[in-house]
């Protein structure tokens, strides 16, 4: 399972991110990180979406020294107003699209149709440093249901006297085809609140928590730029870093056989994107004219350093089916980002 975590990150946000040659935006000078902003921006969110899902299938806690492990793959759903944004060539310095589109897809649209940015910098002496680049379309054909994947390993483990279960997530560095690490922690608490507000004498099926959780996720891919490229890269490093913070207050009806659960709450993320290295850029010199006059070379290190944001309520409904110490749940939480969780846990006391 850790592997098949490692496998879909990498995934997204090596193969999908840098292998599309994003390097290449380099180019853009100063525009680069707008342009990279409302590409990256929606698998960035669907990504926080899912790092606050999965955490629970009931708001019973454990026994004490009772304990689970859970393995359950979130899903977060791109809206449509995720898979484009609007290019408008006012917000930009030195861009143009070359056909003169003005709805471009992010990476989370559902073509995988390039779009070429031509790049028109004005130098000291009246010409202008031209270039191009193709922006890559979006990969959410080639991903289930057109949303972000991501798995989740964790253990449980209940706490004498504290009515509160501690739950753990943890992925130590991972090394992927010798050129991407992954490593992901996170850790959570639910505290029990039933007996605070149901008197003991009442026997109800009922129980109430309340929860908090924080998981944080690195990832770092080393790249080099391909021969014939306008941006030549040779030691190119792109690192991610996500972090994802959720409180909640649970409720669930425990039967024997099912258990049926919800939540409101509140989501809180941050992100940030550094594409790192030394970048040699090549560039035409034309004149006025639109002639070609000459060429140029300017040397650039670490282009990018990009931050993203998310916080807002959620609500979570789902069902669990209990057998026994085999546990099989699904849940759908309504948020910006909706989000489907199904798994299982291995849950004794």
């Amino acid at each position: 399972m850790k592997q098949y975590l490692l496998s879909l990150t990498v995934i997204l946000f090596c193969n999908i991110l840098i292998a599309q040659n994003l390097g290449s935006l380099a180019l853009a000078s100063s525009d680069a990180s707008l342009l990279t902003q409302n590409y990256l921006n929606p698998a960035m969110q669907a990504m926080m979406s899912d790092m606050n899902a999965g955490w629970y299938s009931s708001a019973k806690i454990h026994k004490s020294f009772g304990f689970d492990i859970t393995i359950a793959a979130n899903l977060s759903l791109v809206p449509d107003s995720g898979k484009y944004f609007d290019f408008k060539p006012s917000d930009y310095s030195y861009l143009t699209t070359r056909n003169g589109e003005t709805r471009l897809e992010t990476v989370m649209g559902e073509s995988d149709k390039s779009t070429t940015i031509d790049v028109s910098i004005p130098d000291d002496s009246g010409n202008y440093k031209v270039g191009s680049f193709d922006l890559p379309g979006g990969v959410a054909g080639d991903l289930p249901m057109n949303g972000v994947p991501l798995p989740m390993v964790q253990v449980g483990l209940g706490i004498p006297v504290l009515n509160t279960d501690v739950k753990l997530r943890l992925l130590p560095k991972q090394t992927y085809d010798n050129s991407t690490s992954v490593s992901m922690f996170g850790v959570g608490l639910q505290h029990e609140i039933t007996t605070h507000i149901i008197p003991a004498s009442m026997v109800l099926p009922l129980h109430i928590s309340v929860f908090g959780g924080y998981t944080s996720l690195n990832s770092e891919h080393v790249f080099s730029s391909q021969p014939g490229s306008d941006v030549v890269v040779p030691n190119g490093q792109a690192t991610f870093n996500l972090n994802a913070f959720t409180v909640q207050a649970l409720a669930s009806i425990d039967f024997t056989f099912l258990s049926l659960y919800g939540s409101v709450g509140y989501n809180n993320g941050n992100s940030k994107l550094n594409l790192n290295g030394d970048y040699t850029l090549n560039y035409d010199i034309t004149d006025n004219n639109g002639m070609v006059v000459g060429t140029v070379q300017e040397q650039i290190s670490d282009p990018l350093a990009l931050e993203f944001s998310q916080s807002g309520i959620r609500s979570t409904l789902g069902a669990r089916l209990n057998l026994a110490f085999f546990k099989i749940f699904a849940d759908y939480t309504i948020q910006e980002y909706n989000t489907l969780t199904a798994g299982i846990a291995f849950s004794f006391r």
